[in-house]
């Protein structure tokens, strides 16, 4: 990059949007040794509402294989079974350490994940916003709200659903306009409500808390879609009379906010050297709790990615793969969330569909298919043909290595691929790759099982990405091997 005067500060990468999906981005180009910032427009890491209520196992098991899942599982709650539509389905006989859902609101998720990006050393420039940038052939130019300016290799949006990244990048918002409203509270009552969930003609209404002490929650499907702004207290009484024919004398409100079942995904999620993740590349309902989880899961499959390209050990071309892969999955989120919204419509013909499928997933195959896609565990790349483990998530077996026993998502802490050795220990020589890949030679006895495929032969070796998915499976013999080496983590080197 080309000289800059002193008021231009550059950096690998520039994150706009210190959320969960900036701050996991931001962890894992850390650790690959990648100089990078957030840019965040608040001040601290407070929230002013509930957001997000819950990880689903697949981002448990992510967070896991950074080393720091204990962190989150101590200050939420587990429970055995997640939601479509209302319905229960339970994964706890699910094939991962993780068959649970973990309640924990993003206001406390986002404090502690801020924490472990503090403690990798990741400057946070608060109280900013990207407003502009313009792209060169090596580099972003990016202005701030503070008439300050970065320069960057890299700009990745992970502003929200009204993205200023992905408006400026000119990147089309595909999708639904909104047909329903919620309004959604966290209040005080002086008289005991109703507690559990309501339908009439209008739709779906609930009032509930998690824990004795904690303010009372408040979902309301709304009369009218078009609105145009945050409501008010009156409106929010207005409501609940309208619901449950009193106000139950609501006062002292943490937050009030809403919510539609608006459905868009950018076209693209890579335009030259600007990416989007999380929300800034899909907005869709809440049903299911699926955002969150999404953009944390967005953000690991393009962070190792990323570095590599920053690191100069593998070509831009590396980064088609991260619109590739995640696309697919962004998409089949906003289709299950349409249909878990349709299911909740109050008329006749919408309840008699609910009823068949919530029979339906009462059946053992078609629960593990449906909670297998809510909680992000039967996600399958399509990274060719081979082995059924190619382009799925790496099981966290147990292994014994020379250093003594280990799970697979501890040899993963430092987000670096692993090659995987469980069969003769001098099979393959993986000096070319030696300062990119570790090899660890272990022994593991017992089943490999997956979600929905269920028990799988057992290789003889295994190649894991730094995102816990397979990139080749099999024998050491394997001319794929060297191939998947080269393709995920660039060319051979010769050895010294």
């Amino acid at each position: 990059m080309g000289a800059l005067s002193s008021a231009v500060t550059e950096h690998a990468v520039v994150i706009a949007g210190g959320g969960p999906t900036g701050l996991m981005l931001a962890g894992e180009l850390a650790l690959a040794g990648v100089d990078v910032v957030i840019v965040e427009r608040r001040t601290s890491q407070d929230l002013d509402g509930s957001r997000a209520g819950g990880l689903h196992a697949r981002t448990i098991e992510v967070l896991d294989q950074r080393g720091i899942a204990e962190r989150f599982l101590s200050a939420g709650q587990v429970h055995p079974a997640l939601s479509f539509s209302q319905v229960a389905l339970d994964i706890s006989d699910f094939p991962t350490r993780h068959n649970y859902v973990l309640a924990l609101w993003q206001r406390l998720f986002e404090p502690i994940l801020a924490g472990w990006v503090d403690e990798l050393g990741v400057p946070i420039l608060r109280g900013r916003e990207v407003v502009g940038f313009a792209q060169g052939d090596t580099c972003v130019d990016v202005e701030l709200s503070d008439d300050t300016s970065l320069r960057a290799e890299y700009l990745v949006g992970c502003d929200g659903g009204r993205s200023l990244v992905r408006k400026a990048a000119g990147i089309d918002f595909v999708g639904l306009d909104p047909s329903t409203s919620w309004m959604i509270a966290e209040v005080e009552m002086e008289e005991q409500p109703v507690f559990g969930f309501r339908h009439d003609s209008v739709g779906t209404h609930a009032i509930g808390r998690r824990q004795e002490g904690e303010r009372i929650g408040i979902v309301l499907t709304e009369r009218q879609v078009e609105h145009t702004g945050e409501p008010s207290m009156d409106e929010l009484r207005e409501a609940l009379v309208g619901v449950y024919g009193t106000d139950y004398r609501v006062h002292s409100p943490a937050w009030i906010s809403r919510f539609t079942d608006m459905s868009r995904q950018a076209a693209a999620y890579r335009q030259g050297r600007v990416l989007l993740a999380g929300d800034a590349a899909h907005v869709h309902p809440p049903q299911g709790g699926q955002g969150l989880n999404t953009g944390v899961q967005d953000a690991v499959n393009l962070g190792w990615k990323l570095a590599q390209v920053v690191n100069k050990t593998s070509p831009e071309s590396l980064l088609n793969t991260y619109h590739t892969e995640r696309h697919p999955v962004g998409a089949r989120v906003l289709h299950n969330t349409m249909a878990q919204v349709a299911l909740a419509r109050a008329d006749e013909r919408h309840q008699a569909l609910r009823e068949i499928m919530t029979t339906l997933l009462g059946m053992d195959e078609p629960r593990r298919r449906i909670a297998a896609m809510l909680s992000a565990l039967d996600i399958h790349y399509d990274l060719g043909e081979g082995h059924p483990l190619r382009g799925r998530r790496m099981p966290d077996l147990d292994v014994h290595t020379a250093d003594g026993p280990t799970r697979v998502f501890t040899l993963l802490h430092e987000a670096r691929p692993v090659l995987l050795n469980l069969g003769e220990p001098d099979g393959f020589d993986v000096s070319p790759w030696a300062t990119r890949v570790r090899l660890v030679v272990a022994e593991h006895a017992g089943v490999w099982e997956l979600p929905v495929l269920g028990e799988v032969a057992a290789p003889s070796a295994v190649l894991i990405r730094p995102d816990g998915h397979v990139a080749w499976a099999g024998d050491l013999t394997d001319p794929e091997l060297p191939r998947a080496l080269a393709t995920w983590f660039g060319p051979a080197t010769p050895a010294h």
